[in-house]
């Protein structure tokens, strides 16, 4: 079974910082590419920051300079750094696991966490 579970959301006020981390388990997770997407109500998803097998990084240009994500593969773990944050940060945030190549990680599924909520009170 694949689980992926996020945590360290919570409420902060402008100018704080929060670090997410999203646990996986049940892959192989260094064959996945890891993204932190959000969703602010009545919004879509977009997508925040993702770093590929080979660490890669890419950042939305409304978090650049302020949000870094980076992962642990010896803990099948990866982590959303966010600093200098905003009220328009609010919004649940998912951890999503998406296989870089799915010939090797035998797999065309994408994964993904149950979200977790981050508040940015002004």
């Amino acid at each position: 079974q694949v689980r992926l579970v996020e945590s360290g959301g919570g409420l902060v006020q402008s100018g704080g910082s929060l670090r997410l981390s999203c646990v996986v388990s049940g892959i192989i997770f260094e064959n996945y590419d890891m993204v932190w997407y959000r969703q602010a109500q009545g919004k879509v998803r977009e997508l925040v920051a993702d770093i590929t097998n080979g660490g890669s990084i890419r950042l939305a240009d409304s978090v650049k300079g302020r949000f870094t994500i980076s992962r642990d593969d010896a803990k099948s773990a990866v982590f959303l750094q966010m600093n200098n944050l905003k009220p328009e940060d609010t919004a649940v945030y998912y951890c999503n696991a998406d296989p870089h190549d799915h010939i090797v990680a035998g797999s065309k599924n994408i994964y993904w966490g149950q979200g977790t909520q981050v508040t940015v009170s002004s």
